[in-house]
């Protein structure tokens, strides 16, 4: 709504005689508090605005990579829960050993960082993360081959995004490589970004075209004992 305008009162003009003796009204200096005050409300703006923005790219979704999240207990919750691979967190000249936990016993795995680092990056984040707490081997191929860390079982499933080929270490029984969409849809080869599978045999027909990023060292026989809708009950990492 407009302002009402406030009434102004005009004062009768003095004489000629009491204009020239008149004094004039001294100025009163000009304050400078609220010139204080704006310049503190405007700083105290700008490091709010400095603290919010640090908040987003470090603690919120604005933060580049996939940060340390609490894993929903439901697998099948898990799938597409991420918007892109997670930063390079490993150190590649270092050895990482996997221990997949089953009810039929452990499959320790020897991953090579220096051969496939985003693979094994990704790999030793999602199972610190807990993303493969629970889920199962949703394929058996009897001489073939075992897969599993598909969160919703059905083998279509992942965390949210691919990784990049890191094709070059051969398919010798006990490898494990990362699945991945056939060259039809997925030219490049990209890697799925959690599903694996370990070799029951030397596979070598596979090789040039998915990315192997380590093998068994010990379990082979649990391994082998794998049967559909067994359970990948925890994926612990070791760092040597």
């Amino acid at each position: 709504m407009p302002k009402k305008s406030k009434g102004i009162s005009k004062k009768r003009k003095p004489t000629k005689r009491r204009q020239q003796f008149q004094a004039k009204p001294r100025r009163k200096p000009a304050s400078t508090a609220p010139t204080r005050r704006w310049w503190w409300i405007g700083g105290l703006a700008a490091v709010l605005v400095l603290g919010a923005v640090a908040f987003w790219f470090t603690v919120g979704p604005g933060k580049p990579t996939s940060p340390a999240t609490s894993m929903p207990a439901n697998p099948a919750d898990r799938n597409n829960m991420y918007s892109e691979p997670p930063e390079m967190q490993i150190d590649p000249s270092k050895t990482y050993i996997a221990t997949i936990s089953t009810a039929k016993g452990d499959i320790v795995v020897q991953l090579d960082a220096d051969a496939a680092p985003l693979t094994v990056n990704n790999f030793v984040f999602l199972a610190r993360q807990g993303f493969y707490d629970n889920l199962t081997f949703h394929r058996v191929e009897s001489g073939f081959v075992i897969q599993g860390g598909d969160p919703t079982g059905t083998g279509t499933g992942g965390p949210g995004y691919t990784i990049p080929a890191e094709i070059g270490l051969p398919h010798i029984e006990g490898a494990i490589a990362m699945a991945r969409r056939s060259d039809e849809v997925n030219p490049t080869r990209a890697s799925s970004g959690s599903q694996f599978y370990i070799t029951l045999a030397p596979t070598p027909f596979l090789d040039g075209a998915y990315t192997v990023f380590g093998h068994v060292i010990e379990g082979m026989d649990v391994v082998k004992s794998i049967a559909i809708g067994d359970v990948i009950e925890k994926i612990t990492i070791a760092e040597e």
